[in-house]
Formats: C-alpha cells, structure tokens, sequence
C-alpha cells in the first residue's frame, strides 16, 4: 500500500522513519511525504503538496493510490482535513475538525471537562480583555493566561501577578498570538509535576501507547519563555502503572465516551497533557496528533510495527490489538536557532550530522532545515534538529545524546543541557 504523511517537522521525520520499517510497504509500497525536509527525504518520496488546499490532496491520493493518510501537524485536523479525506473515502489516521476541538479550542476542552467530570484546574472562558480583567477576582496568583486557539505551544502564560495577568490578557486581545487569541481562558494553577500520556482510538476501543515529559521552557532549569518543546524523554518514570491507569479510567476514557456519545468521535492518537497533583493526575490540555519532541522519544522505544496500529484505529480494529515496547529509556534534545521562540535567525550552515548519528543507539531528526543550491543543509526554523538516544537507562540515553550534538558543526545554534534533568535528582550535566 501506499501511505501519505503529512508535515515537515521533527515529529514527522521520526514518523517517517518508523513507518519506512513496515513490512507492510515491503512488498513495493511507496511512503510520500509532504512537503517533508531533507532528513525526510531519506525514508520517503517528498512532494510540494499543501496541506490547506484540501482539492490537491484529494487530487494526490488519487494519483498516486494512496491507501492511508497520516496526518503529523496540528492545523490541518482543527482545519478539517481529516473530514475531506474521509468523505472521499480515504482512510486517514487523525481526527475529524468536531474532535480536534480538543486541541484547537481550549475553552471547549475545559466545558467538556466540566460536564464529563474530567478532572482539571478551575477555569472561566473569556471573550475580551475587560471580561478577563474582570475574571481574574477569581483567581489566586500565580494564575494561567491562555490563548483559546492553536499558537504553536506558547499561547500559554504563567502570570505570578496580577499585574502580569493583566499584561498577558490585553496581550492576547491586542493580537499577540493572531486569530488564537479571538478567546481566552483563566485557569487556576496547578501544582506538581508534568508528563505527558498518549493513547490511540478507533473511537470506542482504546490503547495505551507510552508516556514522556516534555521541557516546554527554554531557558536551563525550566526558565524563561515556552516553546513548542526543548526536549524530552521517556517513560516518565513519574507516571506510574497506578497513575497511567488512573489517567485511563479518569481523563481518557471518558473523553473518548464524550465525543462519540456527541456524534463525533475521536480517531487518531490522543495526547493529554497531565498535571501530577495530590489529588491524582488533572489535565492540563489535550493534543490530537503526536507530540513534538515527545514523538521523537517515543517511537525508538517502539518494537511493534507502528503502520498496523495506525491502520487498526482507522478502521476501528483496536480492540484487540496490544503494542510492545522495548526496555530502554529514550531521551530527544532539540537544537534551535538562537533567537528561538521569539526570531529565529535562519540560514545559518550546519555540518557534522553523520559523525552525530554514527553515535551508538543515536538519531537525529530534522525539523527547521533546508538543502541550498549547493547541498549545504541550512537552519530554516526556530527549532531545527532533534538529537534522541535510547540508552539501558536515561543517564545512559543522555550521556550518548549530548555526545551526538558534541559532533554537530552549529555555532548559531543553541540547546538545553539539561534535559531530563528532574528524573536524574537534578544532575544538569551532559556526561
């Protein structure tokens, strides 16, 4: 069969990469990926195909047979895509644009939570400055400001203040984060530790897939401003068997129950970000596609072939199905250009990537790179690689991962190193 991947990033090259090891396409069966990037380009035929323009998709599939689409980013299923596919009877592993509200509306995330007793912090959904200003007489300080809509990971602020508050809701009303921020939504703060559980859904049967922790800020020691994810690992040793089963049985199930008893329910994968608090694990958001870095870290630890487990959510075959995993820990750090998240500076030449993956139980993912005229791969994003390692343990993992990037020729780029570093007892060195 032909299989169609959908996104340029460092999540999608690590799909690509899994996928290309199906024997389901070894029997001459083609993976395109589109629009992909140079690392991409090594597992898969890439195509200038754009996403937004449903007709040209449509149009490719049917050229090119296409028997499964996998969609990568975020946009395209909080923009329907999913829902064009399928009315043309493509298969599709993702969700439709009613159940990507998960993740492309904040403000419906939490409603949902309210009425299916989802545990999560206490929020109030606002629809302009005054009547945020206004909301925060609710809220103790430190407070959580976020833009309703999709903003790329950094639509969300941490406001130890009121004064703060204040600054970041007329910033979302005055156009900080675009059409996201037409909404917004106070939360109350919560306190613990995070991790992230992801789960594939056919829609009524559900699987556990793997959990990770994520380092949204970029700044060493959890400092300065969010990103779309400076690094990752996996398992999160945090969340233990008792709490993936609570998150199960608390926040996954029912939200499954919700949208297929609301005539919409959810296929593809399911990414819910947790809050590990005393009262047990409350959500923090959902995502409705596979995490970025989290993906990176995950899928090196995966022994089943991924390409069937894909297929049996699409055609609402999960429940019998079961996923190994390997007994390794796996660590991804990303590389970004300096002046990430705020302005990336772009062009700049990278070498030493082959010397990078020549590192034992090393890979490396392209995200933010292009090829010039001449083949020298060039930054062309704010985060532009992702190193992983898997290792017998994490230390092992990251001490092979933070040796990879030593080999990396980058001097414009720029990474934490210190990924990891809560499960291993504060220890923020690489070695």
């Amino acid at each position: 069969m032909n299989i169609l991947l959908l996104g340029s990033g460092g999540r999608e090259h690590a799909l690509a990469w899994r996928l290309s090891q199906s024997t389901l396409l070894a029997g001459g069966g083609t993976l395109y990926a589109a629009p992909g990037n140079p690392g991409i380009a090594a597992y898969a035929t890439c195509a200038a195909l754009d996403a937004t323009d449903h007709g040209a998709v449509l149009r490719f599939c049917a050229e090119h047979a296409v028997g499964l689409v996998v969609i990568g980013p975020e946009a395209p299923l909080c923009d329907g895509l999913a829902d064009s596919l399928r009315g043309a009877s493509v298969p599709v592993f993702g969700p439709g644009r009613a159940a990507a509200q998960l993740e492309g509306s904040k403000g419906f995330t939490k409603d949902m939570c309210a009425t299916a007793q989802i545990p999560t912090a206490a929020y109030q959904r606002v629809a302009s400055a005054h009547e945020g200003i206004a909301a925060l007489e609710r809220f103790a300080c430190p407070v959580v400001v976020k833009a309703d809509g999709l903003a790329a990971g950094k639509g969300v602020i941490i406001a130890e203040t009121r004064e703060e508050a204040e600054e970041a809701i007329r910033s979302i009303f005055d156009g900080a984060f675009g059409t996201a921020g037409a909404e917004a939504v106070i939360e109350e703060f919560m306190t613990g530790e995070e991790a992230s559980f992801f789960a594939l859904t056919d829609g009524r049967a559900i699987v556990a897939f793997a959990s990770a922790q994520d380092h949204k800020r970029v700044g060493e020691g959890d400092t300065g401003p969010n990103t779309g994810g400076m690094g990752a690992y996996s398992p999160a040793r945090v969340l233990t068997p008792t709490l993936e089963a609570e998150t199960m049985a608390r926040i996954i199930a029912p939200t499954v129950k919700a949208l297929a008893d609301a005539g919409t329910p959810y296929s593809g994968v399911l990414f819910a970000g947790l809050m590990l608090t005393e009262d047990g694990p409350k959500l923090i958001e959902f995502n409705a596609r596979f995490g970025d870095p989290e993906c990176q870290a995950l899928l090196p630890r995966l022994q089943s072939d991924l390409l069937p487990a894909l297929i049996a959510a699409c055609d609402g075959e999960l429940a019998d199905f079961s996923l190994r995993w390997r007994d390794v820990a796996s660590i991804a750090v990303v590389l970004a250009a300096r002046g990430y998240p705020e302005a990336p500076q772009r062009g700049s030449e990278i070498g030493g990537l082959d010397r990078a993956a020549a590192v034992p139980d090393v890979l490396v993912f392209h995200a933010g790179t292009q090829t010039d005229a001449d083949g020298h791969l060039r930054a062309a994003g704010g985060r532009v690689l992702t190193v992983c390692a898997t290792g017998a343990d994490l230390a092992a993992a990251r001490h092979s991962a933070y040796a990879a990037i030593g080999a990396i020729e980058w001097p414009e780029g720029f990474y934490r190193r210190d990924i990891g570093w809560r499960a291993l007892a504060g220890d923020s060195s690489p070695a």
